[in-house]
């Protein structure tokens, strides 16, 4: 949703109804993921994907005819190998959409949630009564639940949705002990990705562009104020002139951060590596090459780190793509981020 957050808040600040298409579920290869979505207006505008091809028509084809009916469609969409190409599903894939009309309530809701950073589950039932079948239900980061669908169903969806928040993955379930079927599905938003780069040198200016493009939030440290200046720096979040450590405290590194250390001076890095290590950044990589890692991982030692914590560095910083420039190298570094976020 975050991909398609401001043409959403757009399309509903000028009061237009929307559809949602939201992939939630795959088999086999599918260029998309669970979770991806399409959104579209009644008179032809859309934002996202749902697959690569032609299956992307047969979604906006179904999303016009439910702003007209106001009645969700759950598509399935199944392709053999030979044809997967033409439309979009590669090697075969089979993948099942909904689409239904968005709430503009509850997006507003899931807007400031999503803007301020927050988790949030978002809850949508797919199959079942007329009276309930693709209404949603949010359950913000501190486990209040907005919306209803029904007191014999609240109580179930709830505990699935606050474990799948717990796990951080969206989920498919078939509620037990209901009249009739019930099926929903639980998407869950997780804040940003975070870049924290330290060192406004020359290849922080293209690896936080990248990363920005990447939906990364950016951050840049450095205290030298030739380096770390806004006119540098006129794309990152937030720049900040302080000392590393002491940056890395103020930005408060979570499992969500990815912090590249790319001064390529021991003053400036090993302080920052020190915060960074005793953290639980799911990235950590340092400029240099392996003989100035070797160097680094001694003073860091001597400074009372343990091996294990040193292991985490990515050193020499990136994947070896064979480039040299400071955007090939910036796309190195980010090819790796990517990798280890993924992993």
């Amino acid at each position: 949703m975050r991909d398609i957050l401001d043409n959403l808040s757009t399309w509903s600040q000028q009061g237009k109804p929307l559809a949602i298409a939201t992939v939630i579920q795959t088999w086999g290869s599918s260029p998309r993921p669970v979770g991806a979505n399409l959104a579209l207006t009644a008179d032809g505008e859309m934002a996202g994907s749902v697959s690569g091809g032609c299956v992307e028509g047969a979604v906006l084809e179904a999303g016009i005819e439910v702003l007209k009916s106001a009645r969700p469609q759950l598509l399935h969409f199944g392709v053999a190998d030979e044809t997967a190409w033409d439309v979009g599903l590669s090697c075969g894939g089979t993948i099942e959409v909904f689409v239904r009309p968005l709430d503009l309530d509850r997006f507003a809701i899931l807007e400031k949630e999503l803007r301020d950073e927050k988790i949030v589950a978002s809850v949508v039932v797919i199959r079942g009564p007329e009276t309930v079948l693709g209404q949603e239900m949010l359950i913000l980061e501190g486990g209040e639940a907005v919306g209803t669908f029904g007191r014999d169903l609240d109580h179930q969806v709830l505990n699935y949705a606050r474990s799948a928040l717990s796990d951080g993955k969206p989920r498919r379930v078939e509620l037990e002990e209901t009249s009739q079927p019930v099926e929903i599905y639980i998407n869950v938003e997780m804040p940003s990705p975070t870049l924290v780069v330290v060192g406004g040198v020359h290849i922080a200016i293209p690896i936080t562009a990248i990363a920005k493009t990447l939906g990364y939030r950016t951050v840049v440290v450095d205290p030298r104020k030739m380096f770390g200046t806004d006119a540098r720096f006129p794309h990152v979040d937030q720049l900040i002139q302080a000392w590393p450590d002491t940056a890395l405290e103020q930005v408060g590194l979570t499992s969500s951060t990815a912090v590249a250390m790319l001064t390529h001076d021991p003053k400036l890095d090993d302080p920052a590596l020190k915060v960074a290590l005793d953290s639980p950044a799911f990235y950590i990589g340092a400029l240099g090459s392996r003989k100035t890692h070797t160097a680094r991982r001694q003073r860091l030692l001597e400074a009372g780190l343990t091996e294990g914590q040193l292991e985490r560095i990515h050193a020499p910083i990136g994947l070896d793509l064979g480039g040299r420039s400071p955007e090939e190298i910036a796309l190195a570094i980010m090819a790796q981020i990517v990798k280890t976020y993924h992993a």
